[in-house]
């Protein structure tokens, strides 16, 4: 067996081209000994999530040298969810993650990188980097980018999704031309990813808790200097998993996974955090189901009071003592595994050991399990004739826990942005968004725009919004996304009519159209698909090979 702690190229004397490829990069004897680490960015110029990141991945590089390891950065893709929101661009957020992880593998399978860190930040760079990790079964660890600091107008505290909402708001003429572009000039203030408890910060959350990532990394703010500390100290700990030979797969268990679970609910994640977590659980070979997603929503309750639906961001919960804080108490109230190996080479409660949970009575960011913001999780998977495989809510209790209303129904997301100008949503509507799913769109994109044009329409609390689609993490209001079967595919979604009544019960987990069988039956007979753009290329190619939401959108099984 080849020594973990050494080059598996330069070590095997079969491969003389490999070396002279290593010397012609510069590496010297003495390097050829040592163990390659590949530093995955997804840094590029476009997006604030990520506009940053080729410097931290320098920073690890370095880190990387100076831990007699040979540090090699390679480059991946991102894209820019908030800038791709409500385009046809959209359609690529999603499809980004396989190409993530499809990258990933390729370089490190092809050049045979003893150990991976990948430096991360927007939503889909997180599980696309968690995926290769999963499949390539090397040390590894993750190095979030950071959140990004809050903006500010006119006094007020801004964040992306103000800017959606203000464009509601505008449409509805309850905000001046003025206030308009003052929100969206200071809502992004420089680098970091969305600041609330948007899927961003979620996934990089669900992550450390899953222990891929160093203590502090979903916390610590993007400009902190203690992000470049983490820089530092991932190097140092890439060399601690080589030489124990401790790869993702020790970290990446069933209770490690139950872990990010109840992290997602008691931070008030995104539903997004469904669909990638159980990709990640695919790949690592764990199971995993939309069920337990339920199990755990039913039996953690949330005790962050972030947006969208609370009032903090992640900034705040750095202040407080960032999410090691929020562990050892979720640790000491017996919520937790503490058992599980993290990246660090030490358990998770080995490394909680000298943190403080918050102080109660000093803020107001976590709320104790006697006093949450509600006694069980936000997320509620539905299943009823509308989606007998399964649909995902995001309800927090503030906008009621039950709906009943009529179908306003609209075939794509344009077509709902011109009802809504035109007054064709009403009070008690349940607005009906489909042919966005996973094949249908294809790429399943987020409704982000139009659940933040209802809300800056002032109808968030009196419309529900069903679709087959998927949310921003900043999506809040009644909503149900991830209907499977989606309508590109015969489900019962494609069937609905406007002026049906349809009931969602989150106490239940129902979510029904109120038609009955006979009347489906014939509806399902006369079916013919809407008309769907035709496509090509990359997303041609999705959608022949992606599974169900309900199935994480996977592309890699057959």
């Amino acid at each position: 067996m080849l020594n973990r702690y050494s080059s598996h190229i330069t070590q095997n004397p079969t491969l003389p081209a490999s070396k002279a490829m290593l010397y012609g990069i510069g590496l010297t004897d003495a390097d050829m000994q040592k163990a390659q680490v590949g530093i995955v960015s997804t840094g590029f110029d476009g997006n604030p999530c990520n506009m940053h990141l080729n410097a931290l991945a320098q920073e690890v590089k370095a880190a990387v040298w100076n831990n007699d390891l040979v540090g090699l950065v390679f480059n991946t893709i991102g894209i820019s969810d908030g800038i791709s929101n409500g385009t046809d661009g959209m359609r690529y957020s999603l499809v980004s993650r396989e190409i993530i992880a499809d990258s990933i593998e390729a370089v490190c399978q092809a050049q045979h990188y003893d150990a991976l860190i990948a430096v991360v930040g927007c939503d889909k760079n997180m599980p696309g980097a968690l995926i290769a990790i999963a499949r390539l079964n090397r040390p590894a660890i993750m190095v979030y980018g950071g959140t990004i600091a809050s903006g500010k107008w006119k006094d007020k505290k801004l964040n992306i999704v103000s800017a959606f909402e203000a464009y509601g708001e505008k449409l509805a003429g309850r905000i001046s031309d003025d206030d308009y572009q003052g929100i969206i000039r200071n809502a992004c203030p420089g680098p970091g990813a969305c600041g609330g408890m948007y899927t961003a910060n979620t996934m990089a959350s669900a992550i450390e808790a899953l222990g891929m990532a160093l203590p502090y990394s979903s916390s610590t703010p993007a400009r902190h200097k203690q992000k470049l500390q983490e820089c530092t100290a991932a190097a140092k700990a890439i060399r601690t998993l080589l030489e124990k030979n401790i790869t993702p797969s020790a970290i990446l268990t069933r209770k490690a996974f139950e872990n990010a679970l109840t992290v997602v609910m008691a931070m008030g994640g995104s539903t997004n955090a469904v669909l990638h977590l159980i990709a990640m659980a695919r790949a690592a070979g764990v199971p995993l189901s939309i069920q337990d997603f339920q199990d755990f929503s039913s039996r953690t309750p949330v005790l962050a009071n972030l947006k969208p639906s609370g009032e903090y961001l992640m900034e705040d919960v750095h202040e407080i003592g960032g999410l090691p804080a929020v562990l050892k108490y979720l640790l000491s109230e017996g919520l937790l595994h503490g058992q599980c190996l993290t990246v660090t080479g030490k358990t998770l409660a080995e490394n909680l050991e000298e943190i403080n949970p918050p102080d109660f009575n000093k803020q107001h960011v976590i709320m104790p399990v006697h006093r949450p913001v509600s006694p069980t999780g936000h997320i509620r998977i539905l299943y009823g004739n509308l989606a007998p495989e399964g649909a995902v809510a995001k309800i927090s209790g503030k906008e009621g826990k039950k709906f009943s209303g009529i179908a306003r129904v609209f075939n794509s997301e344009a077509a709902f942005a011109e009802g809504l100008q035109q007054g064709k949503i009403q009070k008690g509507d349940v607005v009906v968004i489909r042919y966005v799913g996973p094949r249908g769109a294809p790429g399943m994109p987020e409704m982000l725009k139009p659940t933040s044009a209802i809300m800056g329409a002032g109808l968030g609390k009196s419309v529900a919004l069903i679709t087959d689609g998927r949310f921003s993490g900043g999506t809040h209001g009644f909503v149900v996304g991830h209907i499977t079967p989606e309508a590109a595919t015969g489900g019962t979604i494609a069937l609905v009519n406007d002026g049906d009544p349809i009931e969602i019960d989150a106490d239940k987990n129902t979510i029904e159209l109120k038609v009955d069988a006979e009347e489906l039956n014939k509806r399902r007979q006369q079916f013919k698909p809407a008309h769907i753009p035709p496509v090509n290329g990359l997303l041609a190619k999705y959608a022949r090979q992606v599974k169900s939401a309900s199935l994480g959108c996977v592309t890699d099984e057959a």
